[in-house]
C-alpha cells in the first residue's frame, strides 16, 4: 500500500512551521505574485528563499502557486519569476493557463508542474491531456468521486491530487466568472469576492421559496474518517485547503491528518477520537460534509444559515439582566475564549470575566451555570456557541514552540590512535563522510570514554537533527580535544544541510512552437437551444451554428449545425463531426472549437490550442478591448500569422457551473436568485449540474471594430429559457 503526501497550505511562515512541525510531506504557498489568493500574505522573494530552505532540511516539498490566468502584458514578468523560483530549488509550480503550461514547460522540460483544480480537469479525458501536456500531477476537480478517481488510477500514470478538508467552491473546480462579471474581482486572478457566500433569495415565478439567507454557501470539506478509502483509491497527494487560514488551524488540521494516514498505513483504520473531531469543528466549520469526493446527498452539501464560522454548541441563554447574560452550559468554557449568542441579532464577545455563583472564575464545565458580560440585548433560548478555544489555541502555541519535528540520522564516529577523528552521517539519502586534522593522540592521564563523546556530539542545538543511532569506533585511552571534536561535528552537519538543500540546475531552453496553417474567414455565429430559434434564422445570417442539443436537432441537414459539448461530462462521447468544446478533455477530438471556458487571455495560449488542431479559439470574458488588441498584435508579431479567433459579442454569460443543482434541493420549475440589489440570476437545470447566468447581458457593439483588431468571429447567444 503507497503512503500518499500530506500536502498542507502556507499563506505565510508562521503557517509554514506549523505545517512542517506538524508532520505535511509537502506545503504550498505562493509569492506576491500569480498566485490565486491574493488576500493572503504571502511570501516576499527573500522569504520564499527561506521558505525553500528550510522546509528542505526537514525534506518537506515546496509547491509555488502561479496559477492565475496570465494576460499579455504580465509574461515577461511571469518569466522572470518563474526563472527565480528554478534558481531558488522550488519543487514544482501549480498551474492554470495552459499557454503558461506550455511555456514553462517548453523552456524548463524539466521543472515538475503540476495542473490546478481550476484547470477543471474531471474526467478522463482531461487527465489524458494533462499528461500529453507535460504535467507531472493534476488536481482533480472537488466534484470528482471516489469511484471516478479509482477507474482514473488504473487508467493514468500521471499524479493525482485531491482536497480532503477546507473550504469548498461552489462552481466546478473553483471555475467561475460571476465574481470577475459583477465585480470585477476574478477568481482566476485571485481575488475572488466569494459571491457564493452572499445573500440571495431563491425565486421560483416570482414567489420567494427558501427561509435562508444563503442558498449557495457550502459547508466544509472533512474527510478524516474517510482517509483509508483515499488511501486505497491510489491518490498521490492528500490536499488541505486553507491559504488564509491562521497557523493554530494549519497545525491542528495537518496533526490529525498525519495522524489519520499514518494509523491506517500500520493498521489498516483510522485512529481519529470524537475529541479531535470536536477540535476540528472548534478551529473553525461551516459545518462539515464530505462533499462529492464521498456522494454526499445534494441537501448535505450546502449550510444556508451561516457563510461563516458555526462554532461548536456551549449551551443556551436561560437569563439576561442589565448587561449581563446567563448561560447554561453544555460544553466546558475558559476565560479568553470566544462565544456567539445567535439570535435575532447575532452577537460575540472575547469572554473577559466568568461569574460562577457570584465569583469570577478562570473555567467553567458543562452542566454549569454562569454569567458573562454582553453589550448587546439577547432574548432567552438564544443558542450560544464557543467559536475560540482558547485552551486549544495556547496548547497548539506551546506545541510551535517547542517544534518537536526532527530529522533522524544515523552516525559513526572512528577515533583511532595516530588517525584523523573521522565522522560519518546517513539521513537514510545522503551519506557524510568527513575527516579532521586533528590526530587522535594517546592519553597520558585522563583518556575520554565513550559517554563523553556521546554528549558532545550530541548536542545539536537547533539543528533540525537527532541521533537515532551513533556508534563510536575507538581505541583505548585515546585523548581528543573537545575543541577540534565540536568543530568536526559542525563541519559534517553544515555539509548535510547543503546536500539536503541543494538546489538542482535545471537547463533553461528556448521556446519554439509549430502551428498549422490558419484560415481566417470572417462572419457571424449563432448559439441557438432549440427548433424555434433555428427556424427564425436566415440562410445567410450565420456562418455557424451551435446548438446545445443534439437529439433535437438530429434530422436537420444544415452544415453550419456545429454540437456544443457539455462542460461537465463523464465519459468519452463518440461524435466525428465538429464540436465547441468547454473543457479541457475536449481537447482529444478532431475538428473543435474551444470556448470562452478554456478562458484564453495570451497569446501563448492561442498558439497552443492551435498546435493540437483546435479549428478556432474563442476568448475569455475576462478580456477587455485593450487587452485584446495587445494578445493579437504579440501573436502576429511573434509568430507572423493571424490567430483564428471568435468573440461572444451579444449574450447572458454562464458565470458557474455547479454539480449542486437548486432544481434538486426546491423540485421547482424556473428558477431564479435575487441579490440584494435585485439583480436576478436565471438558475437553468442541466439534469447533473445547474448553470447560473448573469442577470446583465453582455452586449459589444461596432463589431468591425472587432474585426479590424483581429477577430474573425462574432458570436450572438440566445436567451437560455
Amino acid at each position: 500500500m503507497k503512503k500518499p503526501e500530506l500536502l498542507s497550505p502556507a499563506g505565510d511562515m508562521e503557517c509554514l512551521y506549523a505545517a512542517v512541525s506538524a508532520g505535511c510531506d509537502a506545503v504550498y504557498l505562493g509569492g506576491k505574485l500569480f498566485g490565486a489568493r491574493a488576500f493572503s500574505s504571502n511570501f516576499n522573494e527573500e522569504e520564499l528563499k527561506d521558505a525553500i530552505r528550510y522546509c528542505h532540511l526537514y525534506g518537506v516539498k515546496v509547491y509555488v502557486t502561479v496559477n492565475t490566468i496570465i494576460y499579455e502584458r504580465e509574461v515577461d514578468n511571469f518569466i522572470k519569476y518563474v526563472d527565480f523560483l528554478v534558481q531558488n530549488g522550488v519543487d514544482a509550480l501549480i498551474m492554470q493557463d495552459i499557454g503558461m503550461i506550455d511555456l514553462v514547460h517548453k523552456i524548463y522540460p524539466d521543472l515538475e508542474i503540476h495542473g490546478s483544480t481550476q484547470m477543471h480537469v474531471h474526467n478522463d479525458d482531461g487527465v489524458s491531456i494533462c499528461e500529453n501536456m507535460g504535467l507531472k500531477r493534476v488536481v482533480l476537480a472537488r466534484e470528482v468521486s471516489i469511484e471516478e478517481i479509482s477507474n482514473i488510477r488504473k487508467n493514468h500514470k500521471i499524479e493525482l491530487e485531491v482536497f480532503i478538508h477546507g473550504a469548498l467552491c461552489l462552481s466546478y473546480s473553483g471555475q467561475c466568472l460571476m465574481s470577475a462579471l459583477i465585480g470585477p474581482r476574478s477568481g482566476n486572478r485571485g481575488t475572488c469576492t466569494q459571491c457564493c457566500r452572499m445573500e440571495y433569495d431563491v425565486l421560483s415565478k416570482d414567489k420567494k421559496i427558501s427561509k435562508y439567507k444563503y442558498p449557495l454557501s457550502t459547508k466544509d470539506l472533512c474527510t478524516i474518517e474517510n482517509i483509508g478509502s483515499l488511501i486505497e483509491s491510489g491518490v498521490d497527494s492528500l490536499k488541505i485547503e486553507g491559504r488564509m487560514k491562521r497557523k493554530e488551524y494549519v497545525y491542528l488540521v495537518t496533526s490529525l491528518y498525519r495522524k489519520a494516514i499514518d494509523s491506517y498505513i500500520k493498521t489498516g483504520s483510522v485512529d481519529i477520537s470524537d475529541k479531535e473531531i470536536e477540535n476540528l469543528l472548534s478551529m473553525f466549520n461551516r459545518k462539515f460534509t464530505r462533499g462529492f469526493l464521498f456522494n454526499e446527498n445534494n441537501n448535505n452539501f450546502i449550510n444556508p444559515i451561516r457563510p461563516n464560522h458555526m462554532g461548536i454548541p456551549l449551551g443556551s441563554v436561560i437569563d439576561y439582566k442589565r448587561g449581563y447574560v446567563t448561560i447554561k452550559l453544555n460544553h466546558d468554557l475558559n476565560k479568553g475564549d470566544g462565544i456567539r449568542i445567535i439570535g435575532k441579532k447575532d452577537t460575540g464577545c472575547i469572554v473577559d470575566k466568568i461569574y460562577k455563583d457570584k465569583n469570577t472564575v478562570l473555567k467553567a464545565y458543562s452542566g454549569d451555570i454562569v454569567s458573562i458580560k454582553i453589550d448587546d440585548n439577547v432574548d432567552i433560548h438564544d443558542n450560544v456557541v464557543l467559536t475560540t478555544d482558547k485552551e486549544l489555541i495556547d496548547s497548539i502555541d506551546l506545541k510551535l514552540k517547542e517544534n518537536v519535528r526532527k530529522v533522524v540520522i544515523n552516525g559513526t564516529l572512528y577515533c583511532e590512535k595516530n588517525k584523523n577523528l573521522r565522522l560519518i552521517i546517513s539521513d537514510g539519502i545522503n551519506n557524510i563522510d568527513i575527516s579532521s586534522d586533528y590526530i587522535v593522540e594517546e592519553s597520558i592521564n585522563n583518556p575520554i570514554s565513550i559517554d563523553r563523546i556521546k554528549s558532545q556530539l550530541n548536542k545539536l542545538g537547533n539543528t533540525v537533527y537527532k541521533f537515532n543511532k551513533l556508534d563510536i569506533i575507538k581505541d583505548d585511552n585515546i585523548f581528543i580535544n573537545i575543541k577540534d571534536l565540536n568543530e568536526l561535528r559542525r563541519d559534517v552537519i553544515d555539509e548535510l544541510n547543503n546536500k539536503r538543500c541543494y538546489i538542482k540546475k535545471i537547463e533553461r531552453r528556448v521556446y519554439s512552437i509549430d502551428l498549422p496553417k490558419l484560415e481566417n474567414n470572417k462572419g457571424l455565429n449563432i448559439l441557438i437551444h432549440n427548433i424555434d430559434d433555428f427556424n427564425n434564422i436566415k440562410d445567410d445570417d450565420y456562418k455557424e451554428i451551435y446548438i446545445d442539443n443534439y437529439a433535437e436537432f438530429k434530422k436537420i441537414k444544415d452544415k453550419r449545425l456545429i454540437f456544443k459539448l457539455p462542460r461537465v461530462r463523464t465519459n468519452h462521447i463518440i461524435y466525428d463531426k465538429e464540436l465547441l468544446v468547454g473543457d479541457i478533455g475536449g481537447l482529444k477530438y478532431k475538428d473543435i472549437i474551444t470556448d470562452f471556458s478554456f478562458n484564453v487571455v495570451n497569446s501563448y495560449s492561442i498558439a497552443y490550442l492551435h498546435s493540437l488542431g483546435v479549428k478556432r479559439v474563442t476568448l475569455s470574458y475576462e478580456l477587455n478591448d485593450k487587452q485584446m488588441s495587445d494578445m493579437i498584435e504579440s501573436f502576429k508579431n511573434r509568430y507572423n500569422v493571424c490567430p483564428n479567433l471568435e468573440l461572444i459579442v451579444s449574450s447572458y454569460p454562464e458565470v458557474m457551473i455547479s454539480k449542486y443543482n437548486l432544481y434538486k434541493q426546491y423540485n421547482m420549475k424556473d428558477l431564479y436568485l435575487r441579490d440584494k440589489f435585485n439583480n436576478l440570476f436565471k438558475v437553468k437545470d442541466n439534469g447533473d449540474f445547474m448553470t447560473i447566468y448573469h442577470f446583465k447581458k453582455r452586449e459589444l457593439k461596432f463589431h468591425e471594430k472587432y474585426f479590424n483588431m483581429g477577430i474573425n468571429r462574432l458570436r450572438i447567444e440566445c436567451k437560455n429559457s
